[in-house]
């Protein structure tokens, strides 16, 4: 056999060849149809093949593909830069463009510590975080992501930024229950930053809804109010990593519409181009902005194909998709009807501890005696694809996993993907029942 040249997730394992997606199908060379239950990595939000993407791609790249943006603005970056302005809350009018959602929140991370040594205030180096969150896989972004197993080969060289306990209501880290616990997740916010002290700190970054490092954990009613009224309170910046619940996903444009809270930074990716190209962008506010457009006039990061004109044109072009298609009530909608049948399932088995999430971004906790990736692996034996996510009380545990179709999925296809997620579920229950006596999976 050949050897292999590609590193791959897992060195060793194979992985099927894709051929070509349309939909809200993948095909493998072989053959096989697999429902893309999870979108990709939450990111394939207006499904695959879409002819109105291809074609905005090809017009732009007959014209230009790449300018460097220190010599040229292009008009596809300057419309896109518009329509995130016209899309988002309030004064959210600043965007800069970069390739991924960990670039995306480490440059708020710079533009939050930037804002304050514009005002002359030069000591707020700090960003603080949540544990059980994921923001990025840089050093950077990594030291504000609350995820312990990606952070435990690191963490010498990391900073020790999550500082507080997630709003994990399934499991409340202080073994309290909603509403009598008065929200203590939210409180510590405040002690932290009483113990840090706000002088020291810039901003604080938060998941609206947890994905990957929790499983679609939602926050309950009020949290991010009080968590907005605490750093307005001590001057701390407030940003939004809406990398994964961003451009409709949750049933709104923007997840934190659910709380009617505006961040002063928002971070997009993912489902800004649908997968298309690579894209994400930090969003700011005019306050944000302001002491650097009357300072310095320049924004201390970059890379090479930040505001690159054709995922500029691809992104542009995806978001009036979703707006032409009606896609953010439509992830509202079928969100309902898909979160009501994954309650009937869980109510029929033994091994879903919980079912959570908004829109078409939900999330299910499996009981402690079950690994969420073995039915991960069977689902996908089945042709469905879904998305793991660690849970449990330390963040640690395979307990978890994401369900994110395409926002484009219809109610036939939903059928279909809770078909063979009953099954996969069923398989899961009778290898569990087996392994409890002893015997062996046929």
């Amino acid at each position: 056999m050949e050897r292999e040249h590609l590193i791959k997730p897992l060195l060793g394992n194979h992985y099927p060849m894709v051929s070509h997606g349309k939909g809200v199908y993948l095909f493998d060379t072989g053959g096989k149809r697999y429902i893309d239950g999870s979108s990709g990595a939450i990111t394939v939000g207006i499904g695959h093949g879409v002819q109105e993407i291809i074609e905005a791609m090809n017009k732009q790249a007959q014209q230009v593909s790449f300018v460097y943006r220190s010599q040229f603005t292009s008009e596809a970056a300057e419309k896109l830069a518009k329509k995130m302005s016209d899309i988002t809350q309030g004064d959210l009018n600043w965007t800069f463009f970069v390739n991924s959602g960990t670039e995306a929140t480490e440059t708020a991370m710079k533009l939050a510590i930037q804002h304050y040594q514009e005002k002359g205030i030069k000591g707020k180096n700090k960003i603080l975080s949540r544990w059980m969150s994921y923001h990025g896989i840089t050093i950077g972004a990594l030291s504000m992501s609350g995820h312990p197993l990606r952070r435990q080969r690191f963490v010498p060289i990391l900073e020790d930024y999550p500082s507080v306990s997630p709003p994990y209501c399934y499991r409340c880290p202080f073994n309290l229950a909603y509403p009598s616990c008065d929200m203590a997740c939210a409180s510590e916010l405040e002690a932290a930053i009483e113990k840090i002290g706000a002088e020291h700190i810039a901003a604080f970054i938060a998941e609206p809804i947890i994905g990957a490092a929790g499983g679609a954990i939602v926050p309950p009613g009020g949290y991010y109010e009080r968590i907005k009224s605490i750093c307005e309170k001590h001057d701390i910046l407030f940003i939004a990593d809406e990398v994964m619940t961003g451009l409709g996903r949750t049933g709104k444009m923007f997840a934190m519409e659910h709380w009617g809270v505006q961040p002063d930074i928002v971070t997009l990716g993912k489902g800004m181009t649908s997968g298309y190209t690579p894209m994400a962008a930090t969003v700011a506010s005019d306050r944000v902005i302001a002491p650097i457009l009357q300072g310095s006039k320049l924004v201390m990061s970059g890379h090479t194909f930040s505001a690159n004109p054709l995922s500029a044109a691809v992104s542009l072009a995806v978001i009036e998709y979703v707006e032409q298609h009606n896609l953010v009530q439509a992830a509202e909608e079928k969100g309902d009807y898909l979160m009501k049948k994954l309650y009937e399932i869980k109510e029929n088995s033994s091994i879903i501890g919980d079912v959570r999430g908004k829109g078409l971004l939900i999330g299910l906790e499996f009981a402690d005696s079950v690994k969420a990736s073995a039915l991960i692996q069977k689902a996908m034996n089945n042709g469905l694809l879904l998305y793991p996510a660690v849970a449990g009380k330390n963040g640690k545990q395979d307990k978890a996993c994401i369900i994110a179709p395409p926002l484009t999925i219809t109610y036939d296809e939903m059928d279909e993907l809770l078909h063979i997620l009953r099954a996969s579920i069923k398989e899961t229950e009778t290898a569990q029942t087996l392994s409890l006596y002893g015997a062996k999976e046929e």
